[in-house]
């Protein structure tokens, strides 16, 4: 991909940084030092958009020629944000509650430059089988979903076994909505 402008993915996120890659862009890292925390009366289909304009808020005062990519996913069950579990509890505790249920995946972006803003999001609606209480811990266990939110990672093990069906982008659940992204780099 010729993007002709230095391009930052303001993401530590390894399922990011592949996606990014895998689309043709080249880019740095840098990660925004902002808390990942959310008014509590925003609606919970507002939240990952909220959370990318303030990664993306972070960059505004040092940007020259740069054009900043941030994103934030949340999982979002019954009205309620599944953010990143803190332990193995709580990461069981989500994927109990993911269990033989439907559920949204949101991921919202920011693209930044200093003369420009772009931002959106995309949802994909995700259903699971009904996991045993052996497949949760198995998962946790064995593949540490601490930095996913909602406790899993579609491309892991438990993607493979548990979802059983997905309306939406597949990539949108993995993090980031490549196809989105591309089409608003290549127009930015």
């Amino acid at each position: 991909m010729n993007f002709n402008r230095p391009l930052i993915l303001a993401s530590s996120s390894p399922r990011r940084q592949y996606l990014m890659k895998e689309a043709g862009f080249n880019f740095t890292i840098e990660k925004p030092e902002v808390e990942e925390d959310f008014p509590a009366t925003l609606p919970a289909d507002q939240v990952a958009k909220y959370l990318a304009l303030k990664k993306a808020e972070f960059f505004r005062p040092r940007i020259h020629d740069e054009v900043i990519v941030t994103a934030d996913t949340v999982v979002i069950i019954n009205s309620m944000i599944l953010n990143k579990p803190a332990d193995r509890i709580e990461a069981i505790s989500m994927l109990s509650m993911l269990s033989g249920k439907t559920h949204l995946v949101m991921t919202g972006v920011c693209i930044l430059s200093k003369e420009k803003e772009e931002s959106f999001d995309d949802t994909t609606e995700v259903t699971f089988k009904k996991l045993t209480q052996a497949e949760i811990e198995f998962y946790v266990d064995h593949y540490k979903p601490y930095d996913k939110a909602g406790a899993y990672g579609a491309q892991d093990w438990i993607g493979m076994v548990a979802i059983e069906k997905i309306v939406g982008s597949y990539f949108n659940v993995m993090g980031l909505p490549i196809h989105k992204v591309h089409a608003h780099l290549t127009d930015f």
